[in-house]
């Protein structure tokens, strides 16, 4: 009797199982804000290798690109999710009454770097000598940040055009970049090893990486946001820890000009540095937000004039989909 039982029992999980295999995938449409490259390798990674479809999910990677902007595709509901660089851009999002929410933080660390050549900045304090080339945005945001910290002088700065050769050119000057890539390029044309000053290291505690999505999304379908981000987190797990074979073939699908010898440098300098899986994450699991690291970075911003202090930040983000250690089991012990 017990025998039928049991097989009865098992015989209805495998059709519950192959019922819900049946199940019509949701479709996702996630934007990505640059082009295929490592530092999305998470979210390539969950859907090469099966991660996506097996939450229920049939995703669509939109990439992004100098000519390409994603972001504004979001809220008018022609993207589900979409990669947030940073969360100044949450902030942004509120003080301009757009409706999307970050639902999750891919990097506990921006990936944000000042680059020097070797000997010429041996502390961080060294950088306020030196020639600076900085963007247009990175003036309006971490350079504000630089100069009510640490005393940065505007007048050293040239703008930067995301070309190496005047960092080159110029020994007593530094450049920004991303620790995953701008390093890589440096030691490839100059065949030297830059000194790299990570402003993460240095209290610039944004998140990046963020994964935003409408809040009329959270609010109606929850369980598909919920099995996004799950997905995403384990993705990166598989990335970072396991096999990212099947998630780099799919990037350079979608970026030809990617190099197995960059892949491999960005994956290893995200590890190294704490990029993805770090601080909260580590009990948290990736993706991880806290209250109390979106009120530091605010009052940052705010106290450098980089976000007005009447916005309610708190309207930025939610938690309601992080912070439950998904995928923890992934990573070695």
């Amino acid at each position: 009797m017990k025998f039928a039982v049991i097989c009865r029992i098992a015989a209805l999980a495998a059709l519950g199982a192959q019922f819900a295999q049946a199940q019509p995938l949701d479709k996702v449409r996630f934007g990505t804000n640059w082009v295929a490259e490592a530092e999305h390798g998470g979210f390539y990674q969950a859907l090469a290798d099966g991660t996506y479809q097996k939450y229920g999910l049939d995703v669509t990677i939109v990439p992004g690109g100098p000519n390409v902007n994603n972001r504004i595709l979001l809220p008018v509901g022609r993207l589900d999710f979409f990669i947030s660089a940073n969360t100044l851009q949450s902030f942004d999002a509120v003080a301009n009454g757009v409706p999307t929410v970050a639902v999750a933080a891919s990097f506990q660390k921006d990936p944000q770097v000042l680059i020097a050549h070797p000997g010429k900045a041996e502390k961080f304090e060294d950088l306020k000598k030196l020639t600076l080339f900085v963007s247009k945005e990175g003036m309006a945001t971490y350079f504000q940040w630089l100069k009510a910290e640490f005393g940065f002088d505007e007048t050293r700065v040239k703008p930067y055009t995301f070309n190496a050769q005047p960092f080159l050119a110029d020994k007593n000057s530094a450049m920004q970049g991303y620790v995953t890539s701008e390093p890589f390029a440096v030691e490839s044309q100059a065949k030297f090893k830059p000194k790299v000053f990570l402003l993460a290291d240095y209290g610039f505690d944004t998140y990046s990486t963020l994964i935003e999505t409408r809040r009329d999304l959270v609010e109606k379908r929850p369980d598909l946001v919920q099995r996004f981000v799950d997905a995403s987190a384990v993705g990166w797990y598989h990335y970072l820890y396991g096999d990212s074979r099947p998630g780099n073939d799919l990037i350079k699908q979608h970026n030809p000009e990617m190099t197995d010898a960059l892949l491999a440098y960005s994956i290893a300098a995200m590890k190294e540095h704490g990029i993805v899986d770090s601080g909260a994450s580590v009990k948290l699991g990736i993706g991880a937000m806290t209250d109390a690291r979106m009120k530091s970075f605010f009052d940052k911003m705010v106290r450098v004039g980089a976000v007005k202090a009447g916005i309610d930040y708190k309207r930025a983000y939610t938690l309601q989909f992080v912070n439950k250690g998904v995928g923890v089991e992934l990573r070695p012990k």
